[in-house]
């Protein structure tokens, strides 16, 4: 069977896990004597959350010196965040980053291009409401996320990768996105199963958790960020298309296309994506339906897309494209490694074929 029923075990060898807080909604808790929102003391969370007492982990808490809205993350911080891992990774057996859920999958998905060779957990969750409010659900969200990063099998991280837990579900953080700002459960994995499900127990699906490979933790942090984004829909105009495309200093564009990645037939807009190609600029064609892979080539709507030099981004969503290309483009690859590279499952952000 696929799944695997687990709990963490108190009697066993004490876990070390850091806490790295960024800043969210999770990090806030109500004042009872002036009833504001204040952040959390991450250096006391035993005091906050008594429940972990009963556990046999070592929680260590880093912040940043000031803690941001994840409206305002950016790839300084996913560098910044990187580097902590990447400075405490033999301290410890497992990090959790407590990040707002609004912009966590575009951060958890580059850091999961960031840190090659992982072979710990690093598990990013939240909160829809403040961890101080009544009704929270960041209370459940933080304990879980601990306990998984703390989990071992013979010794070895029962996850090593990175992942988004949130509302009971644990996701592959490059195929996660968020879908609902309503409600408790906010993020979906479109194309691919999640890797646990927590009820009385952590129930993991050990087929489609990452694999150990044991080599040395690789931070990359070169990120080309001089990318955009070109959102598709029916009346798009030349005028809209070329002001994209002639952004100065634009290194590489996702499309985000319609259905199984068709756009216009138009011969201007092939035009356009032609002449942007030309100069170098790498495009992938990303699909904007949540689930479901582009097959360029498939309609005649895809079909000059391939034939000009268009990536297929296959099943990626559009926030792993983003930070997949910032990541690819920081490589400085020659153009056919980079799509090369692309349309490869790099770190299962992809489904391979």
């Amino acid at each position: 069977m696929q799944n695997n029923s687990s709990d963490f075990d108190p009697m066993m060898e004490k876990v070390s896990v850091l806490v790295i807080y960024t800043g969210g909604t999770i990090g806030m808790q109500h004042d009872h004597e002036t009833g504001a929102l204040v952040p959390v003391n991450f250096d006391n969370i035993s005091q906050e959350i008594p429940a972990l007492e009963d556990y046999n982990f070592c929680i260590d808490s880093w912040s940043f010196d000031k803690p941001i809205d994840s409206s305002d993350m950016n790839p300084n911080a996913w560098i910044k965040i990187a580097r902590v891992i990447e400075e405490k990774y033999e301290e410890y057996d497992g990090f959790v980053v407590l990040h707002g859920s609004d912009t966590m999958a575009y951060t958890a998905s580059a850091l999961s291009f960031m840190l090659e060779n992982l072979n710990k957990p690093v598990i990013f969750t939240g909160s829809q409401l403040p961890m101080g409010m009544l009704r929270t659900d960041g209370h459940d969200n933080f304990i879980a996320s601990i306990l998984i990063a703390g989990e071992k099998e013979d010794n070895t991280p029962k996850v090593p990768e990175v992942a988004i837990y949130f509302e009971n579900y644990l996701f592959r953080a490059n195929r996660t996105f968020k879908y609902n700002a309503e409600n408790f459960m906010a993020f979906r994995s479109g194309n691919y199963p999640e890797l646990a499900h927590a009820g009385i127990n952590i129930q993991y699906k050990e087929k489609y958790l990452a694999k150990p490979n044991f080599k040395n933790l690789k931070v990359n942090t070169s990120l080309e960020t001089n990318i955009t984004l070109l959102h598709l829909y029916p009346g798009i105009t030349p005028q809209a298309v070329s002001a994209v495309l002639n952004i100065k200093g634009l290194k590489g564009l996702v499309i985000t296309s319609f259905g199984a990645g068709n756009a216009p037939t138009s011969k201007w807009f092939i035009n356009e994506i032609k002449k942007a190609i030309s100069r170098g600029i790498k495009i992938v064609n990303v699909s904007q339906c949540p689930e479901g892979m582009v097959k360029m080539g498939r309609y005649q709507t895809s079909l000059e897309l391939e034939r000009i030099g268009v990536i297929s981004g296959k099943d990626i969503t559009t926030e792993s494209a983003v930070a997949k290309m910032m990541y690819l483009l920081g490589c400085r690859l020659p153009d056919e490694t980079f799509r090369s590279l692309f349309e490869t499952s790099l770190r299962g952000e992809i489904t391979s074929q």
